[in-house]
């Protein structure tokens, strides 16, 4: 037990790595893609993102979330590929 008496709060923190995609098909590509290049354990999901104010489903974003709680992804590899379509590496 520590000093001061008190356990130490130790948590585990899931990484996850948000890509922004200009349309469904580049979001599906990408996520089809993404498990052939980098070390992924499940499968990343697609997430529809409406601009703030907007009804159009032609104004929306895609996001291709995907999970890295072992945090082998390199994050400037992930913006570059992203980009490929167009799209980028959200950062938090």
């Amino acid at each position: 037990m520590p000093e001061n008496g008190r356990v130490s709060d130790v948590r585990h923190v899931d990484v996850r790595h948000v890509l922004v995609l200009p349309d469904r098909d580049s979001a599906e590509a990408v996520a089809e893609e993404l498990p052939d290049r980098f070390p992924v354990d499940e499968e990343p999901q697609l997430v529809r993102d409406a601009l703030a104010g907007e009804d159009d489903a032609e104004d929306a974003q895609w996001l291709v979330v995907v999970e890295d709680p072992a945090k082998r992804l390199d994050s400037a590899a992930l913006d570059a590929f992203a980009a490929e379509y167009d799209g980028w590496l959200e950062t938090p």
